[in-house]
């Protein structure tokens, strides 16, 4: 096998670092170490090479051609290897990358998750939005929360949170306004569509009122939180998952005429199939805060 022909791995670093950030000296903060050792580092790399990486004052250096062309590709290797140091640490500590739907993060997860800080200092989550279907190899979360509405990964630990109910909500003020007895009453009040779930209300009036084959128009949302939000605002009416709205029926802000029912659909939370203990901390703890979350009412909340 070709023997890998290299220069020094910290003679390399040092000089992406300085390339990168433009400035030797932010690069040695960057590195904990001297402005004299990445220096040097550069030096070496450029005899090594023979060729000058910089050129130009000492207070003012540039890239030379060869050297952006050497940083594009040291950025690249180095990402990349970061990434594989990543996908295989099972660190205590540190950054944990966790995908889950926009909405279910605003409205149930973020709110929450201070008791998760206060219990585990040393994670920093970092949460990204998504409502793909859970992708592990091409994507570098460690924990996606989603609602079960497609096929999981083989192999990788699920935890179930909590089943979906979902049922009519709006605020009070429109409530008093439409003088709601019974299901059908609804459709004397403005509806509030999203365009992630056309057939909310179909589904709902079928399975809660047996109000099949009703004509339901109404505003439409392009994202779910907008609805919420309109509803909230007294804009109209929503169909809408318990778990999403259960703070803001508690504050007053939401009020459920007709309750909850189940959807059919789980919340759970996936995560990569190898052990690691911040995602095995952060999940154990989404299972103990989704296991104090009330279950809905199936008639007026």
């Amino acid at each position: 096998m070709t023997r890998r022909r290299l220069p020094s791995l910290n003679a390399l670093v040092a000089f992406e670092a300085s390339a990168r950030l433009g400035r030797m000296t932010l690069a040695a903060d960057e590195l904990a170490v001297t402005h004299g050792a990445i220096s040097r580092h550069v030096r070496h790399l450029e005899d090594v090479l023979g060729i000058r990486l910089f050129e130009g004052p000492k207070n003012a250096l540039r890239l030379t051609e060869a050297g952006q062309t050497l940083l594009s590709h040291l950025t690249t290797g180095l990402d990349r290897i970061e990434a594989g140091v990543r996908a295989v640490a099972d660190e205590e500590e540190g950054a944990l990358d966790v995908s889950c739907n926009g909405t279910f993060s605003m409205r149930w997860l973020i709110p929450r998750l201070y008791r998760f800080q206060e219990l585990h200092p040393g994670i920093e989550v970092r949460l990204s939005a998504s409502y793909a279907p859970v992708d592990f190899a091409r994507e570098r979360y460690e924990v996606a929360i989603r609602s079960l509405d497609h096929t999981l990964p083989p192999d990788a630990p699920v935890t179930t949170l909590f089943a979906e109910s979902v049922g009519p909500v709006l605020s009070p003020a429109l409530a008093a306004r439409l003088t709601l007895k019974q299901p059908q009453d609804l459709a004397r009040g403005p509806l509030l569509h999203t365009i992630t779930r056309r057939y909310a209300w179909e589904d709902w009036a079928a399975r809660a009122a047996d109000w099949h084959g009703a004509d339901l128009p109404g505003t439409e949302y392009e994202h779910f939180y907008y609805m919420l939000e309109a509803a909230t605002g007294g804009l109209g009416v929503c169909i809408a998952p318990w778990q999403l709205v259960i703070d803001d029926i508690r504050a007053g802000r939401l009020v459920a005429p007709f309750g909850f029912v189940p959807s059919g659909m789980d919340y759970v939370a996936v995560r990569r199939p190898r052990r690691n203990r911040k995602a095995q901390a952060f999940c154990a703890w989404l299972a103990q805060e989704a296991e104090k979350t009330p279950t809905p009412s199936s008639r007026g909340s």
